[in-house]
């Protein structure tokens, strides 16, 4: 027990009580700083199940009141979690502030969060603070040879690490961390991806490791193979396979065998996941309050004439820079966007352009340009109409999607937002 928790409550690691118990992921972390060769984030559809897909990212504050929402009518729910879309600890301060409003709104709770244990270990002693129960490290590897085929790069501090460099960076970090976690008597699960022919030979290894140093369990996952990754070829393995190598690690150390392959925004029981019936909810809470952070004091506008907001993002050569000074907007500055056609390297320029901005007035938006500002707190807003309309909602506090309703169709017939760059 945890201040009066039950801690076996958690689905993810009881089984007993999957059918019983639920758990909310909140997407409030969307950097990641490591780059594993069968991941690829770009890709999501509310119908597809697997890590590292969300169909919205949340701020810390969103994330409580979204939470919020998703108990009244989901009170099953024992867990709240953040399990990315990217990496916990690639920006802490943003789980952590999540972390400290859900355990200040909901005492009873429990919280839990999945990391790959990169940059955790500085932060143990403030989850043992918060009641943080239990933690998910994602292990594939204890030999550093066998991780720098799985690792494209490492981020650590401010230098990226690659080939057995990385993986040693990365082990040596994560063996730490798991310690620091136990020792502060926290509930850890050990995530251990299985790629055949890379790490399929490897697992009761790093089994035997995890038990070495006391974890609780271990989750064997069938890699999935992605579009578009360096592992994308590597066929997903078979059940049989998979038998064979949980039956061999059971022997070391307890194994979960009612794993789900959870998304980062996933919500409800593990075997009747409801993320999909919570999607507009999610959007809404996304979309639904805006930074007013006085580092980000403006509003970009994507216009024609300076009057109406009636240009698709992809479409735009460049936006209008909106401010306030007392009760006036007032217009800042014209700024060019990036040139069309250089994929991610785009909207990687486009935050950059509007880095201090605390949101984009469009008549639409692709999914792809979308996630890259919501990841950089640059809420993009759908609209038709004037623009000191979208400005007077904005500054106002307004609720933003409420201005959904004035786009009149402007995007029908035109991009899918499927994500393939065009905007």
């Amino acid at each position: 027990m945890i201040d009066g928790l039950n801690i076996h409550n958690h689905p993810c690691f009881n089984g007993e009580v999957k059918g019983k118990y639920g758990r909310v992921h909140l997407p409030v972390a969307p950097q990641c700083n490591i780059k594993c060769n069968y991941c690829n984030r770009r890709y999501d559809c509310v119908n597809e199940s697997r890590p590292g897909v969300s169909s919205a990212v949340l701020s810390p504050a969103q994330a409580v009141t979204y939470l919020e929402e998703i108990l009244t009518q989901a009170p099953m729910i024992t867990v709240a979690g953040i399990a990315g879309p990217g990496d916990a600890f690639a920006e802490p301060e943003r789980t952590l502030e999540t972390l400290r409003a859900v355990r200040s709104r909901f005492p009873d709770l429990l919280l839990c969060l999945a990391t790959n244990g990169l940059n955790a270990l500085e932060y143990v002693d403030d989850l043992a603070e918060l009641g943080v129960s239990h933690v998910t490290v994602t292990v594939n590897a204890v030999d550093p040879d066998i991780g720098a085929h799985i690792y494209s790069w490492v981020r650590f501090g401010k230098k990226v690490y690659r080939k057995r460099q990385a993986a040693e960076i990365l082990l040596d970090r994560q063996l730490a961390a798991i310690k620091a976690l136990k020792q502060k008597g926290i509930i850890v699960k050990v995530n251990t991806i299985v790629v055949p022919g890379i790490n399929d030979h490897h697992v009761s290894d790093v089994a035997e490791k995890m038990a070495e140093l006391g974890v609780d369990i271990q989750n064997c996952m069938a890699m999935y193979p992605n579009a578009d990754s360096p592992f994308s070829e590597i066929p997903e393995p078979s059940p049989d396979l998979m038998s064979e190598i949980q039956t061999q690690a059971r022997r070391l150390i307890p194994q979960m065998m009612h794993c789900t392959r959870c998304r980062a925004d996933a919500v409800g029981l593990l075997g009747a996941d409801r993320s999909a019936e919570f999607h507009g909810c999610l959007a809404r809470n996304a979309e639904g309050s805006i930074s007013s952070s006085p580092d980000k004091p403006y509003v970009a506008v994507a216009t024609l004439e300076g009057v109406l907001v009636n240009q698709h993002l992809g479409h735009a050569y460049k936006f209008q820079i909106w401010g306030k000074s007392g009760e006036t907007f007032v217009l800042i500055e014209e700024r060019d966007a990036p040139e069309v056609g250089d994929g991610d390297t785009r909207w990687l320029e486009l935050v950059s352009t509007l880095k201090d901005c605390r949101a984009v007035l469009v008549s639409a938006i692709g999914r792809t340009p979308r996630q890259f500002l919501m990841q950089h707190d640059i809420v993009p807003v759908e609209m038709s109409g004037f623009i000191r309309q979208g400005l007077e909602t904005i500054y106002q506090g307004g609720d933003v999607s409420s201005l959904r309703s004035r786009r009149n169709g402007v995007a029908k017939g035109g991009c899918c937002g499927a994500g393939e760059g065009c905007g």
